[in-house]
């Protein structure tokens, strides 16, 4: 069993710049493609980037292809996103997710078998 515990959300102002932290246990990290995912009230779960078991193959959501970097430390377990000019829109619970699939689940939501509570962002305009 995978854990994953997310870190780093805070109220922000937009234009300014955010790094989110996702520390997973439980299972090699190194065998495991990680993405970030965010939720707003209403809204279905949206895709945000994702970085392959090597962290050589990255994916990126449209709403934040530019301003996103998904990167990873496999020492440390972590994997973390880097949000730049961050707008209103970005506001939302960030979660982190975990595949063990031999395939890179990229964006595809169903391909992941683990996930995080969430980590809130609120960006201010």
């Amino acid at each position: 069993q995978v854990q994953l515990v997310e870190s780093g959300g805070r109220l922000v102002q937009a234009g300014t710049s955010l790094r989110l932290a996702c520390v997973a246990s439980g299972s090699t990290f190194s065998t495991l493609a990680m993405g970030w995912f965010r939720r707003t009230p209403g809204k279905e779960r949206e895709f945000v980037a994702a970085v392959s078991r090597s962290g050589v193959t990255t994916a990126y959501g449209k709403s934040v292809k530019g301003r996103a970097t998904i990167s990873r430390d496999n020492a440390r377990n972590t994997v973390f996103l880097q949000m730049n000019s961050l707008k209103s829109e970005d506001t939302a619970v960030y979660s982190c997710a975990a595949s063990s699939s031999q395939y890179f689940a990229g964006t595809d939501l169903q391909g992941y078998d683990y996930w995080g509570q969430g980590t809130q962002v609120t960006v201010s305009s």
